[in-house]
């Protein structure tokens, strides 16, 4: 009997966010022999004060995990990409895949990129293409432009990446993996979320809050307003920890003023399937999550969207765009009960891991050239004349 060829695969995940988008792609291709799965697990899974999520990829039943702290609580954000970079590269050299898959827009993505494309080894992007409003939008275009193959959400990220100078051909488009997880008849009940999480009250609106770090002088003046209004509303939440970008210690300091209060239930972390039955469940999202702009209107949750953190991002009626100002944010919350709760589907159809897998059993990925070359499209006229 003739040998199955078989790749590595190697997935990196820094964040809780990150792994519920890339598991059901690592589930897929774990269940299949043309493929070895390999998962480098770092950043804030790692950390004890975001709730340890590492654990959450062992319990997915997913193999050869290997775990690296790349940060302590005072690095920042150069500082953990040079660590990242330091371990994965000598992770690599060990494990020597034939492709590293990054998703998104943080440095252990931008990590992963560098160190694949710096050591000849096929980077694939998920969710590339797309845009935001601060920091986070540089490392994406810059993680795409460190990648050889690309799997986005929809025609117009494909469209944003063939004016980065990509080849037409390194894109497919795959819709968003989180819709394939939303999508799942396996999502766990309210009754057992409310159980696991100790979630007392039946109404609810989800707060989810994020530093911007080109606005850090300004965090201290947002979060504490931002605080004020929860505190003074006759609403229940519950209230999710932010990510660890510069910045966060000022939001997690403002949140002790939430801690013990009756209405309040505050958690670092959620598994990502509990966190979208929670989602699908609620009043509404308030804060600058990109979890309100994509997955809130999928289930037709209204979001009050907070700031400048995902601007120009797609945006639907459900969308409520505020200032973080205390009279921009109550003025949201009383006209949020007025959008109606229409679904979109405007990330695909739930058939994300299917198409990356029918992607990768095709020999010409395989084939895929590490040596990229810019595709220039550029027609305009300049002084009368096309250039």
């Amino acid at each position: 009997m003739e040998r199955i060829k078989q790749y590595k695969v190697m997935f990196l995940t820094g964040t809780r966010a990150d792994f519920g988008k890339m598991k059901t792609l690592m589930l897929k291709l774990q269940a299949d022999d043309h493929f070895q799965v390999h998962i480098f697990v770092t950043g804030m899974h790692m950390l004890s004060k975001f709730g340890s999520t590492w654990d959450e990829v062992r319990k997915a039943g997913l193999p050869n995990i290997y775990r690296f702290i790349n940060q302590n609580e005072n690095d920042s954000m150069d500082q953990v990409l040079a660590k990242t970079v330091a371990g994965l590269s000598d992770y690599v050299k060990e494990m020597a895949p034939d492709m590293i898959v990054v998703h998104g827009d943080r440095v252990e993505a931008l990590s992963g990129a560098i160190v694949g494309s710096l050591n000849n080894i096929r980077v694939s992007h998920i969710e590339g293409g797309e845009v935001s409003g601060t920091i986070d939008e540089l490392i994406r275009h810059a993680v795409s432009k460190m990648s050889h193959i690309h799997f986005v959400s929809n025609k117009v990220a494909m469209t944003r990446l063939i004016q980065l100078g990509e080849a037409e051909e390194s894109i497919h488009i795959i819709g968003s993996p989180d819709v394939d997880v939303m999508n799942s008849k396996n999502l766990p009940d309210m009754p057992e979320v409310k159980r696991y999480y100790n979630i007392r009250f039946s109404e609810y609106a989800i707060l989810l809050f994020h530093p911007v770090t080109t606005e850090i002088k300004d965090i201290r003046r947002q979060v504490t307003e931002l605080v004020d209004v929860v505190l003074a509303s006759n609403q229940n939440f519950v209230v999710l920890y932010p990510n660890n970008d510069h910045g966060t210690e000022i939001i997690l300091e403002a949140y002790e003023r939430l801690r013990g209060a009756p209405r309040i239930a505050m958690y670092p972390s959620m598994r990502f399937e509990y966190f979208l039955t929670l989602m699908k469940n609620s009043l509404y999202i308030m804060g600058n999550s990109s979890s309100g702009i994509r997955e809130a209107p999928h289930f037709g949750v209204p979001t009050i969207n907070l700031g400048s953190r995902q601007n120009n991002r797609v945006s639907t009626e459900s969308v409520l765009n505020a200032p973080i100002t205390s009279e921009g944010i109550q003025n949201a919350m009383r006209e949020v009960g007025r959008i109606p709760r229409v679904a979109k589907e405007l990330f695909g159809n739930g058939n994300s891991a299917a198409a990356f897998h029918q992607a990768l059993l095709n020999p010409s990925i395989w084939s895929t050239e590490t040596q990229k070359y810019f595709i220039d499209r550029s027609h305009f006229k300049l002084n009368g004349k096309e250039n």
